[in-house]
């Protein structure tokens, strides 16, 4: 792979913003997931809503579109975008796994990828902060994009199943 090649690396390897000006602005859409595993028992406390924190999924939702929309603070070389709607949907799976996707849309000149993988991050991050307490043995496990729609690479989607 050449250097020029890495969109955020100049011509010298230097990192660099990637400069859109002279891209067309058009609807880009990403979805990334993420999953996480937990005792059988962890899940069905937070199944029963029988957290002491309240309803983790409600909490883990917010954490997540809060972190899309602060993206470019924690990842350095990401624009900072104007998003038209993030959704984050928390999916239980039987026995002890919760599938998080998590869905970003706006119509730009830059993707919204790292702001769906980091919506799908900060949500399962924020699962483990809430229940660690009663499995600190959780896992976080393909944290990944699904799908991304617009600009000029087009549509991709992932092809295999998690």
């Amino acid at each position: 792979m050449e250097t020029q090649d890495l969109t955020h690396l100049d011509g010298r390897g230097q990192a660099r913003m990637v400069d859109v000006t002279e891209k067309d602005s058009s609807l880009r859409e990403a979805v990334a997931e993420a999953w996480i595993r937990m005792k059988p028992e962890t899940f069905r406390r937070i199944q029963d809503g029988g957290h002491p924190k309240g309803d983790v999924f409600a909490i883990a939702r917010i954490a997540g579109i809060m972190a899309a929309k602060r993206t470019h603070e924690l990842i350095p070389l990401c624009h900072p975008l104007l998003l038209s709607s993030v959704s984050v949907e928390l999916k239980p799976v039987l026995p002890d796994s919760v599938r998080i996707l998590a869905r970003c849309n706006l119509n730009a000149a830059t993707g919204v990828e790292m702001e769906a993988l980091t919506a799908a991050s900060v949500a399962a991050l924020t699962l483990y902060d809430m229940c660690k307490a009663v499995d600190r043995g959780m896992q976080i496990d393909n944290v990944r994009l699904l799908r991304k729609s617009g600009g000029r690479s087009g549509l991709y989607e992932r092809g295999e199943p998690a």
